[in-house]
């Protein structure tokens, strides 16, 4: 558990003490003379945190509340390689540092398990000039050249984030370090399709964990009879019950023969054609045509998992699939609202330097959030904009320990006030879906 209180010196430290080493280190800061290692990193760092759009003026504003006066110009020329490396470095730095765990959520399905850890990645694409150090997936001209992929795992029970870890846009998810992190006895582990690997699952269960997984399209499955199942959607359309649900216990791979249990569902029609379209659009720019099967599973969600029925029925599994969704309304939280993959500027070193500075801005945006009571139980969005009303008062407090507990006290207080969650009728949100699995439709 923690708490902001106990986030005042881990905090402190990564911005102060840490941050001048590391700058110094990097040779990012040669002269102390107007801006220090640390009073530079605090500047970037918080300043977009603050402010994700803030110009060179505006940062150096929030300068002068560390007493230091430099101009747009000079603060300009800091952007250099060096500069982005050791900010890069410092990332790195704040990931290990601690993960920040808050109360458990009350949502009673979540605590089934000791936690739910939700894996995956997004992709940022970088200046050409980055793709020595983070090659991307290639492109026309120099589109894709260079790309960052930062890859999450977040437990929804407890809040505590793993990563951002950084890998070459080029990466496959299934290549991320995050792939292998063991999971503790008894969690659940929801990932994405890029994840998908039957030797991973294996250990997962072997490890006495679970986890639940879209199936992946080419992996083979076997019926209870030993009969290997060739055409899925037939099979589906027969094992499916008189409400149009399959729970049946298959087989996958050939090698692997892992045990599962399948949980599938008919979508609307305008669902399914609307995953045809996707599919169509994403095997037309990879100069391809989908199999007629592949889309015709389109009509139908296949879940596969270890969890048995007296653990989780078919409309519980079903809203923790969806559950995955979280993750990724952090990275649109990062994206959209924290400007993560937005620069005011064309300058290379400036581009990948701000991207870092963003990324730990975020990792301490969470720790703010998870100390300060927020849960999945809350809304995440107003919680973000709270931490960012009110970041200004942890830069005006950083050389007063004393201060900066008062003001981190003051952002759990905005956080208490500004982040409950609105009851939705038509349109069910997370929570009221996650508490009552009835509600969760048919998508």
């Amino acid at each position: 558990m923690s708490s902001l209180a106990s986030l005042a010196t881990p905090l402190r430290t990564l911005l102060t003490t840490t941050a001048d080493a590391v700058l110094r280190e990097c040779g990012a800061v040669k002269r102390t003379r107007k801006v220090s290692s640390a009073v530079l990193a605090q500047t970037l760092i918080l300043g977009w945190l603050a402010m994700p759009h803030a110009s060179l003026s505006q940062l150096v504003h929030l300068a002068a509340l560390r007493d230091v006066r430099i101009t747009p110009q000079a603060l300009d020329q800091r952007f250099t390689e060096a500069l982005a490396t050791s900010l890069a470095q410092l990332l790195g730095r704040a990931v290990q540092a601690a993960i920040v765990t808050g109360e458990p959520s009350s949502i009673p399905l979540l605590r089934r398990f000791s936690g739910v850890y939700v894996l995956d990645t997004t992709t940022i694409a970088l200046p050409p000039e980055a793709a020595e150090v983070w090659p991307g997936a290639g492109g026309h001209g120099t589109a894709g050249r260079a790309a960052l992929k930062v890859g999450v795992r977040l437990d929804l029970v407890g809040g505590g984030l793993e990563g951002p870890l950084l890998q070459p846009g080029r990466a496959q998810d299934r290549a991320s370090p995050l792939q292998e992190e063991p999971l503790p006895t008894g969690s659940l582990r929801l990932a994405d399709l890029g994840f998908f690997t039957l030797a991973t699952l294996r250990r997962i269960g072997d490890a006495a964990s679970f986890w639940l997984t879209r199936l992946r399209h080419d992996v083979v499955v076997v019926d209870q009879q030993g009969e290997r199942i060739d055409d899925l959607t037939t099979w589906l359309a027969g094992a499916a019950g008189p409400d149009g649900v399959v729970d049946a216990w298959i087989t996958l791979g050939v090698r692997e023969r892992l045990p599962a249990r399948l949980v599938a569902w008919r979508v609307p029609q305008e669902v399914g054609d609307g995953r045809r379209r996707r599919a169509r659009r994403h095997a037309q720019r990879q100069g391809r045509t989908p199999r007629a099967d592949r889309l015709a599973r389109d009509d139908w969600t296949i879940l596969v998992t270890n969890v048995t029925g007296e653990r989780a029925d078919v409309d519980e599994l079903r809203v923790l699939g969806r559950a995955r969704w979280q993750i990724e309304m952090r990275f649109k939280c990062w994206k959209q609202h924290g400007a993560l993959a937005v620069s005011r500027s064309t300058k290379p070193w400036r581009v990948v330097a701000e991207v870092y500075a963003k990324l730990i801005g975020c990792l301490i945006s969470h720790w703010l959030l998870v100390a300060g009571g927020w849960t999945i139980d809350t809304s995440l969005m107003q919680a973000v904009q709270a931490v960012r009303d009110r970041i200004i008062l942890v830069v005006e407090a950083l050389d007063r320990p004393r201060a900066l507990r008062h003001a981190l006290a003051r952002i759990g207080d905005t956080l208490s006030a500004r982040c409950s969650r609105t009851t939705r009728r038509k349109r069910p949100n997370a929570c009221q879906i996650l508490r009552d699995p009835a509600l969760g439709g048919v998508a």
